[in-house]
């Protein structure tokens, strides 16, 4: 298995349509189960060793998780009673695709209603109504899983030496993007918004405070391929002229942030290296350009993430993370 994939996104962009739309499917689930936690961080999946998960989500005195899985290709809706129910990932209308995630929930006793409008894309058909995006190619996704499992490995590593505030490493998928951010400490200006088919308020929830987010997505809109990306919140004077250390690392005007192809990654000769590169180069245009505490929001033990080798932490597992 190649650790790093190659992911063009012409070889799997109809894939990656329906792909999106099933992942809005079960992450509008999650949002309708789970409590509301700060910037939205309640919603999003997260990386398995087989896919993505739900997590655990609360419903009535119990709970239920749904996963992709993207070795066997199906999707396992499982109780905590042990009732599962398993649906197999191929080519199908998102309309049935929807159909049969709620008839499975409805016959395990697990009703659920979501807004089946999708968010952040361009032709939002109701799931109910969706028979345009059909196609599922077991390879192209099981390739997207390998890569979000690289990208997960090496975020984690980067998010480890952080004691401030940070997000987990999730996967939203609204953008259909692996994120995870730093903060500040501080209070941000409120954000002007204006993402398309997301509601302004939902956005200026996530960008309540001041922070630096980095993260992976297959590619959209400006950014034709698969790439990791970083930005400011709000960006500081100078920010995109600040030396980023990373060979083919670049800052997009139109997108507003430091962006460097997959592909630079995946055939670097130390992928780990030349991604924590570009991850620490542009937190530290953020946080230095910004005037952040970085004394008091940084570990200054030596990194783990900048060794092969698993060593024992330099300070207690259950250590406030701030």
């Amino acid at each position: 298995m190649q650790a790093w994939p190659p992911l063009p996104l012409q070889d799997w962009r109809d894939t990656y349509g329906t792909l999106h739309r099933m992942t809005q499917v079960v992450g509008k689930i999650r949002l309708a189960c789970a409590p509301p936690v700060n910037h939205w961080w309640h919603v999003p999946l997260y990386v398995t060793a087989r896919g993505l998960t739900t997590s655990a989500m609360p419903h009535g005195t119990g709970t239920f998780q749904i996963d992709f899985d993207f070795i066997d290709h199906v999707l396992r809706i499982q109780e905590c009673n042990g009732a599962q129910r398993v649906i197999g990932l191929r080519s199908m209308p998102i309309a049935e695709f929807y159909r049969m995630v709620m008839a499975a929930l409805s016959s395990l006793d697990l009703p659920v209603r979501i807004w089946t409008k999708p968010v952040e894309i361009e032709d939002p058909i109701p799931f109910e109504q969706d028979l345009r995006h059909s196609t599922y190619d077991p390879a192209a996704a099981h390739r997207f899983w390998q890569a979000l499992r690289q990208a997960d490995r090496v975020l984690n590593a980067f998010r480890s030496d952080f004691l401030g505030k940070s997000s987990p490493v999730h996967f939203f998928w609204g953008s259909f993007d692996l994120a995870l951010t730093r903060f500040s400490g501080l209070e941000a200006p409120e954000h002007p918004g204006g993402i398309p088919n997301l509601a302004d308020w939902v956005t200026r929830e996530s960008y309540s405070r001041e922070c630096s987010s980095c993260g992976f997505w297959p590619g959209s809109g400006p950014v034709q391929e698969a790439a990791f990306y970083a930005y400011a919140y709000p960006e500081p004077a100078g920010y995109s002229q600040y030396p980023i250390r990373t060979e083919q690392a670049y800052y997009s005007q139109e997108m507003r942030e430091y962006i460097l192809p997959y592909e630079a990654v995946r055939t670097a000769p130390d992928p780990d290296a030349r991604l924590l590169e570009f991850l620490h180069s542009t937190y530290e245009a953020a946080a230095e350009l910004g005037g952040w505490d970085r004394a008091r929001l940084e570990r200054r033990n030596p990194r783990a993430a900048e060794t092969k080798v698993p060593r024992e932490p330099a300070f207690p597992r259950h250590a406030e993370e701030g």
